[in-house]
This record gives structure tokens, sequence and C-alpha cells, in this order.
């Protein structure tokens, strides 16, 4: 009996935390002081890896929604252009969206970044952080290889210490409004 009402706590527990808000306003973020679930991505060569090895040290996490957002390019190429300031500061960069492995790829080639992309095609990642919303598949099954649920994550940029707790995010409804690096060089000095 006892493990049956265990199951069914985490069922529950679980369903709470793998919702996909109808819009982006609706969402319900992991926030300050939480710690990162531990889940299966894909890097850009198909491998998987837990997030648990991926966010080994402090990280600064930025979830886009793809390599065929012009926003996201524009953050992407920000985020390395400030890459070795975020390192001397202790943290390392990753990137996460929906795109299939293939796709990351070719955003990693096209903006020759430096810094690690992961893929979270089926939104398994982005439900945990509570930072997915509904979206018609149509443009979505092909950049995941028809691996989307119909989701987008909101563009979410996390600093999680080595704990892996959340110290600082910036979220916006808004895809358009992103973070800007010298803000983040900001936050980052005074963690």
């Amino acid at each position: 009996m006892k493990k049956i009402v265990t199951l069914v706590l985490f069922s529950i527990s679980f369903g709470m935390f793998s919702q996909i808000a109808d819009i982006p306003e609706n969402i319900s973020p992991l926030l300050i002081g939480e710690k990162i679930p531990n889940i299966s991505l894909r890097d850009v060569d198909g491998n998987e890896i837990k997030t648990n090895k991926i966010i080994s040290k402090k990280t600064v996490l930025v979830f886009y929604r793809g390599g065929w957002c012009p926003y996201c390019n524009s953050q992407l190429a920000d985020m390395q252009e400030i890459e070795n300031q975020i390192i001397d500061l202790g943290y390392q960069v990753i990137a996460i969206s929906p795109d299939a492995p293939s796709f990351l790829k070719q955003t990693e080639d096209k903006k020759e970044l430096k810094y690690q992309l992961f893929s979270d095609s089926e939104g398994v990642f982005a439900q945990a952080l509570g930072i997915a919303f509904k979206k018609e598949k149509s443009k979505l099954d092909k950049y995941s290889e028809g691996k989307n649920p119909g989701f987008l994550p909101v563009p979410t940029v996390y600093v999680i210490n080595e704990n892996k707790e959340i110290e600082f995010l910036y979220i916006n409804p808004n895809y358009s409004k992103r973070l800007e690096g010298n803000v983040l060089l900001a936050v980052l000095k005074t963690l």
C-alpha cells in the first residue's frame, strides 16, 4: 500500500511539473532558489546526456526557441561575444532549444558558436522548467524532426550555481525581448 501511495504522489507531482501552458503569459517557471531537474537532452551529435552532467559547474543556461528564430540567433551571437568574460567569472554557457541535433549543428556552424548546444526536441526539460507553451506544430515538426509535441519554450536565461540551484532568471513572454549581454555580465559580477 505504501508503494502505491508513493507512486500516486510521484505521478501527481510529475504531472504538475510537466504541463504545457496555453499561452506564454501563463507559464509557471522554476524560480530563484529552486533546483534544476535531472533530465536527458541530446548533444549536436545526437548523444543522450543528463542535465546533471551538463550543468556540472556554475552555468549560464540559455533556453531559446530555435535556430530559425532571428531573435534567438541575435541572442546566441551576443552570448558568443561575451562568452570569454562569462568564463572569466567562473561560468560556462549552455544553450538549449527544441531543435533536433542536426539543426543544432547547423546553428552552431552558422554562428561559429564555441559554447555547447543541446536538444530538448520532445520538450521534457522545458516542461520540467515550467517554460513550455502550446504552439502549432507546422514549423516545429521540421526542426525537431517530428518529435515536438506542439510546444515552444519562452526564451529564458537561468544562472545556476554549483549546487544546481537557480540564482537568477530572466524570462519574458514577449519573445522579441531578450536579456542583453552587458546586463547579464553585471548580474554575474554581483552573484
